[in-house]
């Protein structure tokens, strides 16, 4: 691999996109997208992410920024138990955690295999709560006048489920399960009496 790509893990997915590119905000191109959150605790695999940063931020230096880095780099690597730009605090599942936005675009779609290492059809099977490794690489940018880190989606392995995030659907079973519907009565076609 390259050293500016690194797969993560084990994390827990949240606003998980991968199927189907999705626009946070109308005007935006739709993307593959979803956020890595990786506790804290795992101090090697964040050692390991800083050192796939300072790969693409030397690459920017070659090839993006004239020879210089700017003296603040903005990334899509946020300390969960901080505050986001706005000023609003991250969720709760956030908490001791490094928060890592990953996407692609539309005309590059994130691998999405299971735990056998085989594609995952099943779209159900993706969704904001599971855990798994996601294989990024980190990309030198200077766009609107914006110098910066992203972090590019290249694929994702499912390795487990877990509670889902955010509001989630019931079951049918608890939607629907204290309705009874009353049997219709059925009608003999050729006596047109009740049978």
């Amino acid at each position: 691999m390259n050293p500016n790509t690194v797969t993560i893990g084990e994390v827990r997915m949240s606003y998980v996109h991968v199927f189907q590119p999705y626009a946070n905000m109308a005007g935006q191109e739709p993307k593959y997208s979803l956020v890595a959150l990786l506790p804290k605790t795992n101090v090697a695999m964040k050692a390991a992410i800083d050192a796939a940063v300072d790969a693409a931020r030397q690459i920017g230096v070659e090839t993006k920024w004239n020879g210089s880095a700017p003296a603040v780099l903005a990334t899509t690597i946020h300390d969960g138990d901080a505050v986001k730009q706005n000023g609003e605090a991250y969720g709760e599942e956030c908490r001791g955690h490094w928060v890592i936005n990953c996407n692609a675009n539309p005309d590059h779609p994130p691998k999405v295999v299971g735990p056998d290492r085989q594609p995952l059809l099943d779209e159900s099977e993706m969704y904001s709560g599971v855990y798994g490794y996601v294989n990024v690489n980190f990309y030198p940018y200077f766009f609107s006048g914006k110098k910066g880190i992203g972090c590019g989606l290249n694929m994702l392995m499912k390795t487990r489920d877990g509670q889902p995030l955010g509001g989630s659907a019931p079951s049918v079973d608890e939607a629907f399960g204290g309705i009874s519907i009353p049997q219709p009565q059925r009608i003999n076609p050729i006596t047109g009496l009740p049978e």
